[in-house]
């Protein structure tokens, strides 16, 4: 079984990496870019039987600071 987690910044906080990809596309041309913000994908192979529960452990504990963070788990 597969699962993916895609890890987000949470609205407010400060997206560096964000910020120099919007200058980078307006550089090359790309207008109508009004923002970016940049995250993370983060696939799993898991054992089957993995609970929901469990993947839900891992992003609190590792995979996503809930601090400054969101994420959402999709399973394949």
């Amino acid at each position: 079984m597969k699962a993916r987690i895609f890890v987000t910044l949470k609205n407010g906080v400060l997206d560096p990496q964000g910020k120099a990809i919007h200058h980078a596309l307006t550089g090359l041309g790309f207008a109508g870019v009004e923002d970016v913000r940049a995250g993370k994908l983060i696939e799993l192979d898991l054992a089957d039987g993995t609970s929901d529960q469990d993947i839900e452990a891992m992003c609190q504990k590792l995979l996503a600071n809930t601090v400054i963070e969101n994420y959402r788990i999709e399973r394949l």
